[in-house]
């Protein structure tokens, strides 16, 4: 089974690319972040033609999560976190593998930056909230995997020039912080479980040559809790479509469950 996350950066604006994907790569089920539309605007049609079975929590303009699948998808959530700023950015879903229930949680972290303003504040409260779920969720079923753009550098090795993203909100110590609070409650960042010290970017700016220059940053992941890690296969950082006319400026990232 192939789940793939990608921070689509428009859903409406990226349609053709995102299914040229998804003809090419065949994901089971894809999760997608930074869909920028309403639910009622959201291209069911054009996902349902190619078998797809769509699950939505929009937002005009900004934000907004989906997961779209092949596999049936149940007990699906929109409500884990009490959004004070009543911004659409997690939603879950359960797939049956295996005998096994996995619980699928796919996340638009806020950005933060300006660091040291109220996006700052509420980039932290947004990840404890996070956390605090995690934890609760995990004693009621030990079967979880957690996607999706996270805004998070979690080591030097993760940017191309850790220098000038020592005070970022993506790479500020507190917020590295966090990310390891969630690795603490027994899950494994899928990347550098299979990948120790490998480049393994997800995002390349559209400004200054970026992708060109190959100075990205992986700020996308998959963090999987301990009783998934052995039914995983490998991670896949697909770079071919930031390479595309009109990408999203991340790119899709995939893992393979035996």
């Amino acid at each position: 089974m192939l789940i793939s996350s990608w921070n689509v950066n428009s859903v409406r604006a990226r349609i053709e690319n995102i299914k040229s994907y998804l003809l090419k790569y065949k994901p089971d089920i894809l999760m997608m972040q930074e869909i920028k539309t309403e639910d009622i605007n959201f291209p069911y049609d054009d996902f349902s033609s190619m078998d797809y079975e769509s699950h939505v929590f929009g937002q005009k303009s900004y934000n907004g999560v989906a997961i779209i699948s092949k596999k049936k998808l149940t007990n699906i959530k929109t409500d884990l976190i009490k959004d004070k700023l009543k911004q659409s950015r997690i939603i879950s879903a359960e797939v049956e593998y295996k005998k096994k229930t996995i619980q699928l949680i796919n996340i638009y972290t806020p950005n933060g930056n300006p660091v040291d303003t109220e996006k700052y504040d509420y980039k932290k409260n947004w990840m404890d909230q996070l956390i605090k779920q995690l934890k609760s969720l995990s004693k009621k079923n030990s079967n979880i995997i957690l996607a999706g753009d996270f805004n998070v550098i979690p080591a030097a090795e993760d940017v191309y020039n850790v220098k000038s993203f020592e005070d970022d909100a993506l790479y500020r110590l507190e917020i590295r912080k966090k990310f390891r609070e969630m690795l603490n409650l027994g899950f494994s960042d899928v990347y550098r479980y299979f990948n120790e010290d490998k480049e393994g970017y997800t995002f390349w700016d559209y400004m200054r040559g970026a992708w060109q220059k190959n100075n990205g940053m992986r700020i996308d992941h998959f963090l999987a809790s301990s009783s998934i890690i052995d039914n995983i296969k490998g991670i896949n950082i697909n770079k071919d479509p930031r390479g595309r006319e009109k990408p999203s400026d991340h790119t899709p990232i995939e893992i393979n469950l035996a």
